[in-house]
């Protein structure tokens, strides 16, 4: 018997002689109020295919698990061990039990319960199976806080029911954020109260020429709170001063001729830029940064920052530096793209995200260091392994394959983030981003393809150790994604699979739950 849960444990023992964990139509999840939520996550996951009530009962009122129960236990001393989001799951004939010292905790080490099960599991109408999770102990945690997927819904726009079954899917992995990339050339997509030209003109199409779109306020704050009900931190990217054809559009005093961009539909990069000296500008990047402040929960502003062609070289340190100082003004730590290094008076705390290759090119490993070096860290996203968009080989039908592809789902399950950038120190790489631009991307069933099981692959690297430990090598994590193809078939993930043509299984939910 085995285990085949990706991201692979820190430490996982499976009992093979003992008798396994059976869920029955008596059994009940055990949770207090502080696990409520989580337990009823759980619920939601096991009733649909089971067919089971699955009460949710709280052991306050004296209720003590069964052996076919699942008790989700919340205990403050095992913080030193697991920190916030680790766990440590116990399955066998006496009950199933996930102990954390926080809810998030919980949560992950709910994804791993529900990788024990069979794959039918996931289905979302009653089957007939065995629900039987094998006997086993694991006990896990996350070597970066920062595990992360990028979302570009400029290029092509996804709705918010297409961004919530996203966010259903990355936690699967336990990956923890959620980069929206809002602003780009060929569209705006976030609406900004007083600014109604942003979404009137600038989200009006896509490329292609395709229809475009945009949130509301409240499509923006049910994604927020969607992705916070699962643990994810929504991340907004408002790219500048590049890559603003969209604004350009809408708002002709923030272009250097006053005049207003024709909407774009291609997908060249670094023809624009704001005029980054007028007042009009920065007014404009105030009224944005600030209504995004509001909206946006979480800790972070991305301000993006790359393949700013168009800004004269002399003009961009300048502006990132205004540019971070505003973000924080707002209340909100800045993230840029790695080239955003080149400012030697970054707001303190800056976080770079670096999209070079693992062999760096044109000085990216001393600009991504330029933040270190400033008092930030790092966030890793080497484009020619975790980039998303890549096409998997010569026959990939969508995707591209600029930065050193084709990308195997080997080559993005085999690098290792502390080895890219010599002067940096694990300590200060806050975490790994697998980005997914959007040129070649506009349907479910097309994000499904490209992301999964590279994915997969990336948030191993996220989570686990490093490679050479056990468990954690190519060999190993091929068995055990092999295993998950029949799961991804029963959550309607329509994977990639190498030799079968595309797509290779059927794009599932529309409805933004899987």
């Amino acid at each position: 018997m085995t285990a085949p849960i990706i991201p692979v444990p820190a430490g996982l023992q499976v009992h093979a002689s003992a008798a396994p964990f059976v869920l029955s139509v008596s059994s009940r999840i055990l949770a207090t109020d502080a696990a409520a939520s989580v337990a009823g996550y759980l619920a939601g996951i096991l009733r649909p295919s089971t067919g089971y009530p699955l009460p949710m009962v709280s052991p306050v009122d004296g209720n003590v698990a069964g052996p076919s129960d699942i008790a989700l236990h919340l205990d403050l001393a095992d913080s030193l061990e697991l920190g916030d989001e680790g766990y440590r799951l116990d399955t066998s004939e006496a009950g199933a039990t996930i102990t954390a010292a926080g809810p998030a905790g919980l949560f992950y080490g709910v994804q791993s319960l529900r990788q024990l099960f069979p794959p039918s599991l996931e289905k979302r109408s009653v089957q007939s199976a065995p629900w039987q999770a094998v006997a086993a102990t694991i006990t896990d945690r996350p070597r970066f806080a920062w595990r992360g997927a990028m979302l570009d819904v400029a290029r092509h726009f996804f709705d918010v029911a297409a961004v919530t079954r996203f966010v259903d899917e990355i936690v699967l992995f336990k990956l923890n954020v959620l980069h929206l990339h809002l602003t780009d050339d060929q569209g705006w997509r976030i609406s900004i109260p007083g600014r109604p030209e942003l979404t009137g003109i600038g989200a009006s199409t896509a490329v292609g020429g395709g229809p475009g779109g945009f949130y509301t306020e409240e499509d923006y704050a049910r994604i927020v709170a969607y992705a916070a009900e699962r643990f994810v931190t929504v991340v907004p990217e408002i790219d500048v001063p590049g890559h603003t054809n969209a604004a350009l559009s809408a708002y002709p005093e923030i272009n250097a001729d006053r005049r207003a961009r024709d909407p774009y539909t291609g997908i060249d990069v670094g023809f624009s830029s704001l005029d980054v000296h007028a007042d009009a500008t920065w007014q404009f990047l105030d009224d944005v940064f600030r209504s995004v402040a509001a909206q946006t929960p979480g800790p972070y502003l991305h301000i993006g920052g790359d393949e700013s062609l168009s800004t004269p070289p002399e003009q961009f340190p300048g502006f990132i530096s205004r540019a971070t100082a505003l973000v924080a003004a707002h209340g909100k730590t800045p993230i840029a793209w790695h080239e955003a290094g080149r400012s030697g008076d970054l707001v303190p705390g800056t976080i770079g995200q670096y999209w070079g290759y693992l062999t760096p090119q044109d000085h990216a490993d001393e600009l991504a260091t330029s933040f270190v070096e400033q008092g930030g860290s790092l966030i890793l996203s080497p484009a020619d392994v975790a980039y998303l968009d890549i096409t998997y080989d010569e026959t990939t039908p969508i995707g591209q394959a600029w930065a050193g592809g084709p990308t195997s789902v080997r080559a993005a399950y085999e690098w290792e983030p502390a080895e890219i950038l010599p002067h940096v120190r694990e300590e200060q790489i806050l975490g790994v981003e697998a980005p997914l631009w959007t040129e070649t991307v506009a349907s479910a069933a097309d994000i499904d393809y490209l992301v999964f099981p590279r994915l997969a692959a990336v948030a191993e690297i996220a989570w686990s150790a490093r490679a050479g430990t056990a468990g954690r090598d190519w060999e190993d994590f091929a068995d055990r994604l092999e295993a998950w193809y029949p799961r991804f078939l029963a959550l309607g993930i329509g994977a990639y699979r190498e030799g079968e043509p595309y797509p290779s299984r059927a794009s599932g939910l529309s409805d933004g739950t899987l």
